[in-house]
């Protein structure tokens, strides 16, 4: 119901506009169109000074209503140097804006159309044009090298001793695979793919690599060790969005991308700087993949490393949950032997 007051307020406000302009035209006829002209320009003028003053008062209130409701501090290392990238290029903008803005309404006010005033008309001038190109250009060479610089740190070759996890997108979800005990994510092959024996990424089995990676739909991990992420997709594109830690990178369908990074807090502890006991980090799909993309959304832990250790070692691989659910034959030596096709004729049968 309020929802229809509102609609009948604003359509009453568009009628009174109406009014108001059709008046004018009539005051317009009986007091002489010059004089008019010059009213109008003058109280056009003044309410862009109004406009202008509302608009900066306006852009405080936002801020003070919403800063609070901005994301918490950047729960990575280099979410740290990305956030004071971002102040940087946001106080260099910021600058412009306001300078630009209040010259805009500013003039507007001062060089309305006036009886007795004639505006100046510069044909060119050399000067001022290569200043308004040069400065703005050597800004913009200066900000994109910054967001290289850290662009070419994340998707460098990470530290020796991160951690791996694999990373895989599908409609409409996130599939995580760790390594086990040897360190070493096993092969795949699409062609394997079988959500329905215990096969969402596609493991070859024959691959021992594969025997004790496990696969979970929760990323988790350790606080203050690096990790890099191996990332893909099934299907379309994704993107692997991670506001707290300010990263994000593509998911794309049989093209491998990479990024690392360093967690800088537990769950429990953002839990404690924000006041939520219920927080939780987030991966998110950052990238319109379909009519299910709003739920596309996976849970983070971030713990100690024996808190992870704990907890990699109570899951069981993906290789014997398929194996206990008879989806692969007891004997893999075999298999070794045979080519994918084989491979793929031999699982469908169980």
């Amino acid at each position: 119901m309020s929802g229809f007051f509102v609609v009948v307020l604003l359509l009453l406000l568009f009628i009174i506009v109406v009014q108001i302009a059709k008046a004018s035209e009539y005051v317009a006829i009986l007091k002489g169109e010059k004089k008019t002209q010059e009213q109008n320009n003058r109280l056009h003028a003044t309410l862009m000074l109004v406009f202008l003053i509302a608009g900066l008062i306006g852009l405080y209130v936002c801020h003070e209503l919403l800063k609070d409701k901005l994301l918490p501090a950047a729960a990575s290392v280099q979410g740290v140097a990305i956030d004071h990238m971002m102040t940087i290029t946001l106080v260099i903008t910021g600058i412009v804006f306001f300078i630009t803005q209040i010259l805009l309404f500013v003039f507007a006010y001062k060089y309305r159309g006036r009886e007795g005033h004639q505006a100046s008309y510069y044909h060119e001038n050399s000067r001022i044009e290569f200043f308004w190109t040069a400065i703005p250009a050597l800004t913009m060479t200066i900000l994109v090298a910054i967001g290289l610089k850290h662009w070419f740190t994340i998707t460098s070759a990470a530290p020796p001793n991160a951690m791996v996890v694999e990373v895989t997108g599908k409609q409409f979800n996130w599939i995580f695979r760790y390594p086990g005990k040897d360190g070493v994510l096993g092969k795949r092959d699409y062609r394997l793919i079988d959500e329905g024996k215990f096969n969402p990424l596609g493991q070859v089995w024959s691959d021992p690599y594969n025997h004790d990676d496990v696969v979970s739909s929760e990323l988790h991990l350790v606080v203050g060790r690096p990790v890099k992420l191996e990332i893909g997709s099934r299907d379309v594109i994704h993107d692997v969005g991670l506001p707290y830690f300010r990263l994000k990178m593509d998911a794309v369908p049989g093209v491998p991308t990479t990024l690392w990074f360093t967690p800088k807090y537990t769950t429990a502890e953002m839990a404690k700087m924000t006041g939520d006991p219920n927080f939780v980090y987030k991966l998110v799909c950052d990238q319109l993949c379909g009519a299910g993309h709003y739920s596309m959304v996976a849970n983070i832990v971030v713990e100690t490393q024996q808190e992870f250790d704990q907890w990699l070692a109570s899951q069981k691989s993906q290789y014997e949950l398929a194996k206990e659910g008879g989806a692969i034959p007891s004997d893999t030596t075999k298999m070794a032997m045979l080519p994918v096709k084989a491979q793929q004729s031999v699982v469908s049968e169980k």
